[in-house]
């Protein structure tokens, strides 16, 4: 029975999203939103990281949806191949 690999370009984009992740909490992004201006009487940075987390976890939890999919049907074609 043959392992499933995730896609190159899938590999290739959760990569991209993770580095992506690690420097949107570092400093170059907290310093620029770190500011004195705040959105409707909310800090800037506490605005960035309210609507930053939640977006990083929904992209999360699509790749993860994604993988499951293809991982069942995966499963699906070698139960059709093995009782052939």
């Amino acid at each position: 029975m043959k392992q499933h690999r995730p896609d190159n370009t899938l590999r290739e984009a959760w990569i991209l999203f993770m580095i992506l992740g690690m420097m949107m909490i570092n400093f170059p992004f907290i310093h620029i939103f770190n500011g004195d201006m705040s959105i409707l009487g909310i800090p800037r940075l506490v605005v960035y990281f309210m609507y930053g987390w939640p977006a990083s976890i929904v992209v999360i939890w699509l790749f993860v949806r994604r993988l499951e999919q293809e991982n069942q049907t995966q499963q699906h074609n070698d139960n059709d191949t093995i009782t052939r």
